[in-house]
This record gives C-alpha cells, sequence and structure tokens, in this order.
C-alpha cells in the first residue's frame, strides 16, 4: 500500500481542501501519513497569502523531498497558482497543480513518471467560473467540521494576492452542501462552520439561492446543533439578515467581522468596501439580535502611509467596539498587490509595536467579555480531554471553557456555570449530564 501525506499550509479552506484530497487517495486505497512521515506522495497546499507563506511552502517542498528523494512531491494552491515558474526552480517538485483541477489530482500522480520532469497543469483561474467539488465525509478526532461552501474573491482590496490565487466569486451548489451536512450529521459531528474564502459573496453568482438559503437548509439537519462561520463581512449585516438568523436557535452568537484597520483614510487605501461607520452599524445590529454575541477581528497595524494619528484613531475604534479576540498582524508587502509599492513604508519596528499594543488591547478586552459571563450557566460543546478528568469546550459565543468531570465529555454539550475568567479561558463546573 503506498503512503500519502497530503499538509495545508494558510487558512481554512486549505486545510478543507487538502483534507478532502486525502479522501480522494484513500478511496483508492492508499494510507494516509502525517507530513513529517516518510511517503510515497507528498500533496503540499501551499499559501501565498505573505511572502513568508511563500518561503514556508518552499521550504516544505524540499524538507518532504528530503525525507523520501523518491517521493512524488505535488504543490497545490496559492502559491503555486500565481508563481508556478517559481516553483519549477525548487530541488524536488514533480507536480504543479494550482486552485482548480485538483480533483483529478490521484490520476495526475498516478501517472507520473521521473522522465516527465516537472509536469505543470497550471490554468488562466480569473476565467474559472465553476466551483470545484472536493468534499468531505470522514474528519478524525474532531467534534467540529469545516464546510467549503464557496471560493475566490472579487474584492480586491489593495494589499492581498488572493483574487489572482483564487479567481472570481463561485458558490457551490446547496444540493451539494446539503449531502455533504448530512453525512456529517451521521458521522456525529454537532458543529459545522461555514468556510470559504469570501464567505459573504456566496450566492452572488447564483440565480435562485442566498446565503441565508443555505443556512435554513443546515438548521433544518437533524443532529446539527451549531453553525458558525469563518468570516462575516460588514455589508452582509443588514437588519433583515441579522433578524432571520437570530430566529435560527442552531446559529451561534459568535461571529468573527472582517475589520483591518478602524481608520477610515487606512481603510480608503486598503479598498476595502466600507467605512467605520457602516462596521458599528453592523456591530449595533448583531447586539440587538443576539445580546451575548462575541465579535473577533482582524486588524493589519502599520499599513503603508498609517500615521501615528491614523493608528492611534484605529485602536480608539477597536477598543469601542469591544472586541472579544483581536487577531492582530503587522504589515507585511505582497508582491503582486498595489500596497506594496504604495508610498510610506513602515519600519518593522513601527509595525511590531503597534501589533503589540493591539494584542495588549485584545487581551484586556477578552478578558472583560469573559469575566462578564462569571456566574452564568451556558451550554458548552466540549471537544477535548486536555489533562486527566479536564474537558475543553466552546459555549455558543465562543468562550473556550475547561472543566472538570469523570465521565467523558468529548463532543458532549453540557450546561456549565462559569466561576474564573483567566488568560483568554474560563474555568466552570458542568452542572448537569
Amino acid at each position: 500500500m503506498k503512503r500519502v501525506a497530503s499538509h495545508a499550509l494558510g487558512c481554512k479552506v486549505n486545510q478543507y481542501e487538502s483534507e478532502a484530497i486525502a479522501e480522494l487517495f484513500a478511496e483508492k486505497g492508499y494510507e494516509i501519513v502525517n507530513i513529517d512521515e516518510a511517503a510515497d506522495i507528498y500533496i503540499i497546499n501551499t499559501c501565498t497569502v505573505t511572502n513568508f507563506g511563500d518561503k514556508k511552502s518552499r521550504q516544505l517542498i524540499r524538507k518532504v523531498k528530503r525525507q523520501n528523494p523518491d517521493s512524488v512531491v505535488a504543490a497545490i494552491g496559492c502559491y503555486a497558482q500565481t508563481a508556478p515558474e517559481e516553483i519549477k526552480k525548487i530541488d524536488g517538485v514533480n507536480l504543479i497543480i494550482g486552485t482548480k483541477g485538483r480533483r483529478d489530482i490521484v490520476e495526475l500522480v498516478e501517472s507520473y513518471v521521473p522522465e516527465m520532469g516537472v509536469v505543470c497543469t497550471v490554468g488562466e483561474i480569473a476565467r474559472e467560473r465553476e466551483f470545484e467539488h472536493l468534499s468531505i465525509n470522514k474528519l478524525a478526532d474532531r467534534t467540529r467540521a469545516y464546510l467549503k461552501i464557496q471560493d475566490g474573491c472579487s474584492q480586491f482590496c489593495s494589499y492581498c494576492i488572493i483574487p489572482y490565487a483564487r479567481g472570481p466569486i463561485r458558490s457551490r451548489d446547496p444540493k451539494d452542501i446539503v449531502q455533504e451536512v448530512h453525512t456529517l450529521a451521521k458521522n456525529g459531528f454537532k458543529e459545522i462552520i461555514l468556510t470559504g474564502i469570501h464567505v459573504a459573496s456566496y450566492g452572488k453568482d447564483l440565480k435562485d439561492t442566498t446565503l441565508l438559503d443555505v443556512i435554513r437548509q443546515v438548521q433544518d439537519t437533524e443532529g446539527i446543533e451549531r453553525i458558525r462561520f469563518s468570516s462575516m463581512e460588514p455589508g452582509l449585516i443588514t437588519e433583515d439578515f441579522t433578524r432571520e438568523l437570530s430566529q435560527m436557535d442552531k446559529v451561534c452568537g459568535h461571529f468573527h467581522l472582517s475589520l483591518q484597520s478602524g481608520c477610515d483614510r487606512t481603510l480608503k487605501r486598503m479598498n476595502r468596501k466600507y467605512d467605520t461607520a457602516g462596521y458599528m452599524q453592523a456591530v449595533e445590529l448583531l447586539r440587538k439580535y443576539f445580546p451575548d454575541v462575541a465579535l473577533t477581528t482582524d486588524i493589519i497595524a502599520g499599513f503603508p502611509g498609517e500615521t501615528d494619528e491614523d493608528f492611534e484613531e484605529s485602536l480608539r475604534f477597536a477598543e469601542r467596539v469591544g472586541f472579544s479576540k483581536i487577531h492582530a498582524f503587522p504589515y507585511s508587502p505582497k508582491r503582486g498587490t498595489p500596497a506594496a509599492v504604495m508610498q510610506g513604508q513602515l519600519p518593522n519596528a513601527v509595525k511590531n509595536e503597534r501589533t503589540a499594543r493591539l494584542i495588549k488591547l485584545s487581551d484586556r478586552m477578552g478578558n472583560e467579555f469573559i469575566e462578564g459571563f462569571i456566574g452564568r450557566t451556558m451550554p458548552v460543546l466540549f471537544e477535548q480531554e486536555i489533562d486527566k478528568n479536564v474537558y475543553e469546550g466552546y459555549t455558543h459565543n465562543y468562550i473556550r471553557v475547561i472543566a472538570k468531570s469523570e465521565s467523558d465529555m468529548k463532543n458532549v454539550i453540557a450546561p456549565v456555570e462559569i466561576i474564573k475568567a483567566e488568560n483568554d479561558m474560563a474555568e466552570g463546573r458542568i452542572t448537569e449530564l
């Protein structure tokens, strides 16, 4: 039996795709192994969101070839799509596939012989209009399942390479989505996370379905208890949309609402499609319909041209929103994007200092958020045992909770009294089983 390692760098979409590819090989009788093990075939799902992502992809390709010089190494994904000629120069790569045509990967690998040299199947992604069907039926040791419903992005933010790597928006057939949801439910998963490159765009390329339609169908699936979203855009959060969501009892009170900057001048240079007033309107709607809502976000520190005043404005806005967590990143120039050649590139020291201040604010607001629930009893979906008789799980609004139990709590939803908040998590007491 041949051994295959399918590994993703970068985002949750990449991780979903790599697991789906592993299933394609498993269905043909291959043994699936870890990326650090000796394998006959290595599938590297590359990331190109930053230049560092490119570097990590190159390093991993070289590493796996050293593990088995006779292996077939396939580079797929975003970096492969945007820089196939660059990847061809890496010692050890055999196949370059990009972000489409991955359903044929087993056949491509099986037909490959060393005499073929480096085989590249990368095509023009900007013309792609069909959602590539990749699905997952089995997920080992998980209680939450990611479900990819959309691919591509047409936003063209000035710092982002992804529209060039993934192409225009393509929505997955709703019947296909429902079928996978039912399969996941039968396999015991209680929580579904709807993910994609730009989830808010779902349905815009379809005639008769919307994101709300898909959420309703997941809501109606027996066995699924929770629905989350990988990310949302402020423009999607209208009164009607939010009201309808709040009437679905499986939709969790946690939204990752993309921000990137709390300064309108910076948002304009980023080519984001909203301003802080519109963002705050979305925040107020979510708090109106989801009273215990947790709001998380991403913020880039030190974008080109960001002055001290701009950053202070962004920091104040983030504090005014009251996020439960900020994922803060120093701006990293990405070749091929407009922002990489903008005037006003800032020193790393400035970007790192601003990032540290955002993280400090995030830690404080996160603890304050959790402290607000001390004394409350909330349902927790336990995911894993982290110590003997100590289990870890999450509330519907994404508070990480640890609690003791002599019973096996994995994949069990139980009421837990929140008794303590510390270090970005809560300690709880299970009140009944």
